[in-house]
C-alpha cells in the first residue's frame, strides 16, 4: 500500500474479502483530523475516491428474508399506536416517515448489542462519508472514544491543534460547543468537533475533578508518524511512533537502520498516545522483531468464519542481543497493541508504563438501502490468545505519569525504561 499519509481523512469502515487488506478496521474511534480517522486505517484525498470506486460495501447478496420465528407484534402494536395517536407539541413538528421510522428502528436495533463500535447511520449521515473525501472542513488533531460509556480522548497528535491546546489522554468531554456528550457515540462527536478551518470549537473536559474548557481553532492536520534520536549519556536509542499509516513500516526500518549504526543495543519503542491505524504497518513492525512464520495477530469470528492469522515475514532488522521496552498509556490503541501484545508474548519486549486502552475489534460496513450499518464482526487477539478488547495490555512495570509531571515536564516512564535497559532491574 504505497500511498502518502500527510492528510488524514475518515474514508469508509467498509471491507470486501477481496480488498481485505487495505481497508481492514483495526480501530473504530473518531481521531479529528481533516475530517476524522475511525476506523484504522487512514488515506490521503488524492487515494480515498480511487478506494471508493473499487471497495463495495457490504449488503448486496445479504439476507433480507424475514425471520419467521422473531415475534415482532410489539414491535407493530407500537408503530401503529404511535401512527394513530401521536399528537404534535411544538409548531416545528414535523411527522417522520416510514423511511425516517425504519431508520429509527434500525438505530434502536443497533443500539441493543451494546457495543459502541456497532452503529448505524441513516442515509444523510452516512453521506458524511462521501463528503469527507472533499476535504472543506477541519478537525483538531485528536483521537476520541468510549470508555464505561464515557467519551474521553484517547491521544491528541503531536504537534496538531489538540495537542497545543493542552488536551490529554484519559480527558473525559464533556460538552461540544455547549452540547453535553452524554449518550452521544464517538460518530455523532465527530460531527460537532469538525467544521470548516479556522474557526473556532469549544470543548469542556474534566480532568483531575476540574472543569476546563479549553477553544480550539480547526486546521488541515498533518499527522506525525515517527521521532528517532539517541540519549548519548544512557546509550538507550528511542524510536517514537506517534500513529501507524501506510509508510510507518518503512520509516521504522529507516529509523531501525540509524538505531544499528548508532551501536546502541538498547532500544524504547514510544508508542504512547499511538491510536494505531494501519495494521499491516504493525505486522511489518512486528516482522522486525519476530521470526517468520510467528503469529502476530488473530482475528477471531469467533466460529461465524474461518479465523484469520496474521503473521511474521521475517524481514528483521533488529541485531542480536538488542534489549528492547515499549512504552505504552492509556492512549496506545488497535496497532500499538498488536505490535506491543505481539512483542510482549513473544518476549521480545518489555512494556513500561500503564494499561492501554483496549481496542482489538474489527468492524465492517453493511448498506442498508443507502444508509450504513456499521457492524463488530471480529476482534484481535495476542499471539498467546489474549483478547486485546478486554481491559487491553498490561505493561510488566506499571509507571503512572501524573499530572504534576505533565506540568514539570518529567517523564518518569522513559526514565524508568531506561534505568531497565541499563541496570537490567
Amino acid at each position: 500500500m504505497d500511498r502518502e499519509t500527510d492528510t488524514e481523512f475518515e474514508v469508509t469502515e467498509a471491507r470486501s474479502r477481496s480488498f481485505a487488506s487495505l481497508v481492514k478496521l483495526g480501530v473504530a474511534f473518531a481521531v479529528i483530523l481533516v475530517v476524522g480517522f475511525v476506523g484504522g486505517m487512514t488515506v490521503n484525498a488524492n487515494t480515498a475516491s480511487k478506494i471508493f470506486a473499487k471497495v463495495p460495501i457490504l449488503g448486496d447478496g445479504l439476507d433480507a428474508t424475514p425471520d419467521e420465528s422473531a415475534d415482532l407484534s410489539s414491535f407493530w402494536k407500537a408503530w401503529n399506536a404511535l401512527d394513530a395517536q401521536f399528537v404534535e407539541t411544538h409548531a416545528s413538528s414535523t411527522l417522520p416517515g416510514t423511511k425516517e421510522k425504519l431508520w429509527g428502528a434500525i438505530a434502536g436495533l443497533t443500539a441493543s448489542y451494546g457495543d459502541p463500535y456497532t452503529t448505524f447511520f441513516p442515509p444523510a449521515e452516512a453521506k458524511v462519508f462521501q463528503d469527507d473525501i472533499k476535504g472543506n472542513f477541519g478537525g483538531v488533531g485528536m483521537e476520541i472514544g468510549i470508555k464505561d460509556g464515557v467519551l474521553i480522548v484517547i491521544a491528541p497528535l503531536k504537534g496538531t491543534p489538540a495537542d497545543k491546546a493542552g488536551f490529554r489522554s484519559g480527558d473525559a468531554i464533556i460538552s461540544i460547543d455547549g452540547k453535553s456528550t452524554e449518550g452521544l457515540s464517538s460518530d455523532e462527536a465527530v460531527k460537532l468537533i469538525r467544521g470548516e478551518k479556522g474557526t473556532t470549537v469549544t470543548i469542556t473536559i474534566f480532568r483531575d475533578a476540574e472543569t476546563i474548557k479549553i477553544p480550539v481553532v480547526r486546521d488541515t492536520i498533518n499527522v506525525p508518524t515517527i521521532d528517532n534520536s539517541l540519549d548519548a549519556k544512557s546509550g538507550v536509542y528511542t524510536i517514537a511512533l506517534y500513529s501507524f499509516t501506510a509508510n510507518s513500516g518503512q520509516l521504522f526500518s529507516k529509523a531501525l537502520a540509524e538505531f544499528r549504526a548508532s551501536g546502541s543495543d538498547k532500544l524504547i519503542i514510544d508508542l504512547r498516545g499511538d491510536p494505531g491505524g494501519y495494521l499491516e504497518s504493525a505486522v511489518q513492525i512486528s516482522s522486525m522483531f519476530l521470526p517468520k512464520g510467528t503469529t502476530v495477530v488473530t482475528e477471531d469470528y469467533k466460529g461465524k468464519q474461518e479465523n484469520i492469522v496474521h503473521r511474521s515475514t521475517g524481514r528483521g532488522g533488529v541485531p542480536e542481543g538488542t534489549k528492547v521496552v515499549i512504552l505504552i498509556d492509556q492512549g496506545s490503541a488497535s496497532a500499538s497493541e498488536i505490535l506491543a501484545g505481539a512483542l510482549q508474548d513473544e518476549k521480545k519486549a518489555t512494556l513500561v508504563g500503564t494499561r492501554s486502552f483496549g481496542k482489538g475489534s474489527v468492524q465492517e460496513l453493511v448498506d442498508i438501502d443507502g444508509g450504513a450499518l456499521k457492524v463488530t464482526v471480529a476482534r484481535w487477539l495476542t499471539p498467546a490468545g489474549r483478547s486485546i478488547s478486554d481491559g487491553g495490555l498490561t505493561p510488566d512495570i506499571k509507571v503512572e505519569r501524573t499530572k504534576a509531571d505533565y506540568d514539570a515536564g518529567k517523564d518518569p516512564q522513559k526514565a524508568r525504561a531506561i534505568e531497565f535497559l541499563t541496570t537490567g532491574k
